[in-house]
């Protein structure tokens, strides 16, 4: 299996589009900030804020939608010219054979979440105040409007997994003949649920995240929007060669300790792929930077990968962005084939001890031909997705 990535477009922590994105990687500059997020700023955190949010305008045609989740969805497409490469592969195969596969986890909640802390309440929370701005369809809705489309929409909510499974979901709605092309990605904000949430597990870092690291004290909550244009028409170099799926169903929040579910979802992608563990060069961790989730990770890697395979998580740069993860860390791994250069793993200083796979802890330029992302959600939502560089 081969789908080109004909386009795809970045936003995050470090930036709006893949200019900025890929100069805060090069210069090893994290994203993250101590939180300065208001209806959260009590919480001693650092967090992967997205500037521009707030000022962000809606079109009116749009207003309908508005909400912080859906101003950096509709922020995050209007970068990198993908608007342009989407209206290409509307020409191409018409405006009902594309689809939308977007992941997120929370949509527009701190909509609804500040609603709830105003004077008026929940007298706010119409049927159109639920469907536009809080549902999880909310944000799919938006981006097909945007574009245009009348192909076929799904939102997908598996939590940290959620914006990789679209890719998986989107190739085989393509094989099927269901679209002829698909944009995928995810979208993923600052909420009250999330901040208040992991503080009450105790899993929010009082710095930055430092992944894998011996000293690693917890996560740094990020967010983004992300997207990528799948194309079987388009010669892009990039392209999608496997992907693998797992629902271990371990526990609500905490992984398999020895990464079982992970390790299968692995294995799956490299067989859709047609690859041996030794063909693949770069492994972007899921590398929350949390200590169970990091040592359950690596068992799971290293029992499908060893030591051969180089290894890293780039959330030091972005903050876990939680439902758009999966986006983000698969454009890293377009950004790291398409440049033959491999990112390290930010504020790793000290690698833990416990983990026994390889690590890039610095950025070192390495010509790669394929690489595998993993995203692991709550309940053992777990994808692993293969990308190839054609020769």
């Amino acid at each position: 299996m081969m789908i080109p990535i004909a386009a795809s477009t970045l936003t995050t922590a470090c930036g709006a589009g893949w200019r900025d994105v890929r100069a805060s990687f090069r210069a090893g500059a994290t994203g993250l900030r101590r939180n300065d997020f208001e209806p959260a700023g009590e919480l001693a955190t650092w967090i992967g804020r997205v500037d521009g949010v707030e000022e962000f305008a809606m079109p009116p045609a749009l207003s309908r939608f508005d909400c912080r989740n859906n101003r950096l969805a509709l922020m995050g497409l209007g970068n990198d010219d993908f608007e342009a490469c989407v209206a290409r592969s509307v020409q191409r195969h018409g405006a009902q054979r594309l689809g939308v596969f977007l992941g997120t986890s929370t949509s527009g909640i701190l909509a609804t979440e500040l609603a709830m802390r105003s004077a008026e309440g929940a007298s706010q929370l119409s049927p159109d105040f639920y469907r536009y701005r809080h549902s999880m369809f909310s944000v799919t809705e938006l981006v097909r409007t945007a574009l245009g489309l009348r192909g076929p929409a799904i939102t997908v909510s598996t939590a940290c997994s959620s914006s990789a499974k679209v890719f998986a979901l989107a190739a085989r709605a393509i094989e099927a003949g269901v679209c002829d092309a698909a944009v995928v990605g995810g979208v993923d904000s600052l909420a009250l649920s999330t901040l208040y949430g992991f503080n009450a597990l105790g899993l929010l870092s009082r710095e930055p995240c430092r992944p894998l690291d011996a000293d690693r004290d917890g996560i740094s909550i990020g967010e983004a929007a992300g997207y990528a244009l799948l194309d079987p028409a388009s010669d892009a170099g990039i392209v999608l060669e496997g992907y693998g799926e797992s629902s271990d169903g371990y526990h609500m929040s905490t992984p398999h300790p020895q990464g079982a579910g992970a390790a299968d979802a692995m294995r799956e992608a490299l067989a859709c792929a047609r690859l041996a563990p030794a063909d693949v060069g770069y492994v972007n961790l899921h590398g929350t930077a949390s200590r169970t989730n990091d040592v359950a990770e690596d068992l799971a890697v290293h029992g499908v990968f060893g030591r051969k395979v180089l290894a890293g998580s780039t959330k030091g740069w972005t903050g876990h962005a939680l439902g758009a993860a999966g986006i983000v860390e698969t454009l890293v791994c377009v950004m790291a084939l398409a440049d033959a250069w491999v990112p390290g793993t930010l504020n790793c200083r000290r690698v833990d001890t416990q983990i026994r796979s390889r690590i890039a802890q610095d950025a070192a330029p390495m010509a790669i031909r394929h690489a595998m992302t993993n995203s692991f959600g709550f309940g053992g939502n777990n994808c692993a997705l293969v990308l190839g560089r054609r020769t």
